[in-house]
């Protein structure tokens, strides 16, 4: 039996070339101990799907509740494992009818199988090294030593629960090396025990793993050392007017200016990929699939958050859901606990060592993700309801190099300023033109911040989300392009909320801005590299979408000093021959390209959104982009005193519609869906247990 049926990790293997991660974590972790410890055994053929059912027949693990819950229920439960492929003791667990804790002790009496000592009074500890606790942690497969016994403790997944009835019936003398824990209290444990090493890893793996990937101060820095370089960075922009001295260095600056315009519209201008056709396959072969939302702050949204997760198309007894809270946060954890118990939820309490940020909050997450595929929300979202099977084809048609998938993100604000409408026609832009531009030329993505959808095994691959760097989504995605991986944009919307106040939306621009600067920095440390790892493609893309992005904002004051100094001078009497040179012409017809060329591309996004009637409202672009040379130079400024420093945008001030428009960018339509506030999956389930002439009990079996 392979070690992955005991934990029930999901893992996907990475395309050719990357074969070390075709074994999943349990294969891994047991080989390490086994050195030191005979192995586990095997059993006889392994736990499939319906194989092993009594005569009665009940699967294996249900039969420890025949004097529990009615015949009936246990049916349908039956029924529902297998068309979904996993254990039955799962999907009654999952439909809330048995606690995990309650059906771990029926289980563990029936197979003589005791519970594991994890409460802090016993005197256990585990061989496991540091680095390997999040194996342990991803595949629920825990070696402990208890008085000097080696002890294997199994926190039941998928299938487990079966793999363990049959292998106590194969081989007994298991029994006594065997423990069984809940989920929850081998999380408990893992973060008791393992709370500095997991902590660690959180925030300094990726930098030890690869250090030149990221944004973290350099090993052997001393102190001021990296403070000096960003100075002397800084020092060099501020040498950006020099370069308007001469004719020279005036055109190669106006000609990245516009080239990075032209390629976001370039790209806008390309047809959008062909819908991806919808996979027929067979509801057994669905991963579990693991969404994480890192909360700070975030009271009033948990609710509005957990009923659109949970409105999601996807069998509930196949979701898994992390929110992850900071330890200063009694709102958002006490909102948390208010929920009713959810099966499917886990709440995290990041620790409190720097930096503070989103990404070490994610990573934090990483090492409990169950799911064989891992989405990434904001608080503020509002996924569509089929936004994970649309993902799953996404990642079927594009193949095993393809390691993420971008949703479009769409702002649904019903109440605006000037400034938050602009920023929904640039959002419309971005992710409905601009990205699925780039998908079809197979250039790296500058992902979005929400709705990333990823092969967990590659995330893990390579180092996971850099908390040192406060645009993560931008930099994974040049990361996963330098690893031989794609990402590329699909057909699913998720819904936010776009900042109404400027105070609010220059904090979060600057941290954008400021994150784009670290991202090409540590990008471009090595040119040649990158060029070697990422290819053409790569530098192409660094350089013209997120250098361009800086520069371009850097520079726009500049150009409309010159041009507006040229205005000073006609209104002081000079002639128009004497003041309009052929540099301020140029400079002229620079910005005014510059402005249509962002509206022109905000408006075919706005087009494929079905809100063309919108885009009056890119009139007022100059003003826009005004502000986001603010956000630049003052991201700047951050950039050298506080890189590392994470600016919170404040959500739940706009207010949102309650039915949500979803359209369909490849082909224009519109249409309207309401939430549903309870998954197609569940509902069946439940219809399972009507059809069994019994009703749902009041309160689960505690």
């Amino acid at each position: 039996m392979a070690w992955g049926a005991i934990g029930g990790s999901e893992l996907t293997s990475a395309p050719a070339g990357a074969s070390r991660h075709s074994v999943s974590p349990c294969d891994r972790l047991a080989a390490d101990v086994a050195a030191h410890d005979r192995p586990f055994p095997a059993t006889r053929g392994g736990a499939t799907v319906g194989a092993g059912q009594q005569p009665d027949g009940l699967a294996p693990e249900l039969q420890c509740l025949q004097t529990v819950l009615a015949p009936e229920l246990l049916r349908a439960a039956q029924r529902r494992a297998d068309q979904i492929g996993i254990g039955a003791d799962q999907v009654l667990i999952r439909w809330g009818l048995i606690e995990e804790q309650a059906y771990l002790r029926r289980l563990s009496a029936h197979l003589g199988i005791a519970e594991a000592p994890l409460s802090p009074p016993a005197p256990i500890e585990t061989p496991l090294r540091d680095d390997q606790l999040p194996l342990a942690a991803a595949s629920g497969l825990l070696p402990l030593r208890h008085n000097g016994e080696l002890l294997w403790t199994v926190a039941p997944r998928r299938l487990a629960a079966r793999t363990l009835c049959q292998l106590t019936a194969c081989y007994p003398s298991t029994i006594a090396r065997l423990r069984v824990a809940s989920t929850a209290s081998l999380r408990h444990f893992m973060l008791r025990h393992g709370a500095a090493p997991l902590a660690d890893l959180a925030v300094f793996g990726l930098q030890r793993r690869c250090p030149k990937l990221s944004a973290a101060p350099q090993p052997g820095d001393r102190p001021g050392q990296a403070l000096l370089r960003r100075a002397l960075g800084a020092s060099l922009v501020l040498l950006l007017p020099l370069l308007f001295a001469n004719a020279v260095g005036s055109a190669l600056s106006l000609l990245l200016f516009l080239s990075f315009v032209g390629f976001r519209l370039v790209a806008a201008m390309v047809a959008p990929p062909p819908p991806v056709p919808v996979q027929r396959t067979d509801p057994r072969h669905w991963p579990t699939y693991t969404v994480i939302v890192a909360l700070y702050r975030e009271g009033r949204s948990v609710a509005p958050l957990l009923h659109a997760i949970e409105a999601l198309d996807y069998p509930r007894e196949q979701l898994d859901v992390i929110l992850v809270v900071e330890p200063d946060d009694p709102e958002t954890i006490a909102a948390i606990e208010r929920l009713k118990p959810r099966p499917h939820l886990q709440m995290l309490v990041a620790p409190a060592s720097g930096p503070r940020t989103k990404p070490k909050a994610l990573n934090c997450a990483l090492p409990f993700v169950r799911g064989a595929y891992v989405a990434v929300f904001d608080a503020e979202d509002r996924p569509d309801p089929g936004q994970l099977r649309a993902a799953l084809d996404a990642f079927a048609h594009g193949g095993p190099a393809v390691a993420c998938v971008q949703a479009s993100l769409c702002i649904d604000n019903l109440s605006h300023s000037w400034l938050s409408r602009l920023f929904t026609a640039e959002y419309a832009g971005q992710f409905d033109a601009v990205l699925p531009g780039m998908s079809r030329f197979a250039l790296p993505l500058p992902l979005g911040g929400s709705s990333n959808h990823f092969r967990t095994a590659v995330l893990r691959e390579v180092g996971g989300w850099d908390p040192f760097n406060v645009t993560e989504d931008a930099d994974l995605g040049f990361r996963l392009a330098r690893f031989g991986y794609r990402a590329i944009s699909f057909d699913s919307v998720t819904y936010e909320e776009a900042p109404l106040r400027f105070g609010a939306w220059l904090r979060q621009r600057s941290r954008w801005m400021k994150g784009w600067m670290q991202t090409w920095g540590v990008h471009m440390r090595d040119p040649a590299t990158l060029w070697r790892e990422a290819g053409w493609r790569g530098v192409l893309t660094l350089n013209f979408v997120v250098g361009g992005a800086i520069l371009t904002a850097l520079l726009h004051p500049l150009l409309l000093t010159d041009f507006g100094y040229a205005l000073v001078r006609l209104y002081h009497g000079e002639t128009l021959a004497s003041v309009i040179g052929p540099m301020t012409l140029v400079y002229a017809l620079t910005i005014a390209a510059s402005y249509g060329g962002s509206a022109a591309v905000a408006l075919i996004g706005l087009s494929r959104r079905g809100r063309a009637w919108q885009g009056w409202w890119l009139l007022l672009m100059p003003g826009y982009w005004l502000c986001l040379s603010i956000a630049a130079w003052r991201a700047l400024g951050q950039f050298v005193l506080m890189p590392h420093h994470w600016e919170k945008t404040e959500h739940g001030l706009a207010r949102r519609p309650a039915v949500i428009a979803t359209a369909v960018p490849a082909s224009g339509r519109f249409r309207f869906q309401r939430y549903r506030f309870r998954s197609a999956a569940a509902t069946s389930g439940l219809r399972l247990i009507s059809n069994g002439a019994t009703k749902r009990p009041s309160r689960s079996i505690r």
